[in-house]
């Protein structure tokens, strides 16, 4: 249940700088803002596994960055979901992947080196200090 809450907070953070800092997307309050976290979060949760699984080959062949698009058009799936989220066009929907992804990066690496673990692209390895005296 951590993992899940946490995952929707990093997904709620991301949308939120990237409504901040772009201008083509648009919540018209915070509960509709909330709204589209969560929509967000479910549909990266329970359709973007299938995607991504569908389009392994296109992935392969651009070294992964059409998981930018498949994200973008995520974003634009929850933005027809949620009736006070906006989304003008793609280009905005894209650089908002972008930013999520830089910031899903920055919080892959920096969350582990606050928490103590030890970093690795598959997992967490907590290191257990044990002291002898």
């Amino acid at each position: 249940m951590t993992a899940l809450l946490i995952a929707w907070l990093a997904t709620a953070i991301g949308l939120g700088l990237a409504t901040l800092m772009l201008s083509g997307i648009k919540a018209k309050n915070f509960l509709s803002f909330l709204i589209s976290a969560t929509v967000l979060g479910l549909i990266n949760a329970f359709l973007r596994p299938a995607l991504w699984f569908l389009t392994a080959p296109l992935s392969v062949v651009t070294f992964g960055l059409f998981a930018l698009v498949i994200n973008a058009l995520m974003i634009m799936l929850a933005a027809a979901l949620v009736p006070g989220f906006e989304v003008k066009s793609f280009g905005s929907a894209f650089l908002a992947a972008v930013i999520m992804a830089i910031l899903g990066v920055i919080g892959f690496i920096t969350i582990p080196l606050l928490t103590g673990a030890e970093i690795s692209w598959t997992s967490y390895e907590y290191q257990s200090q044990s002291y002898k005296y």
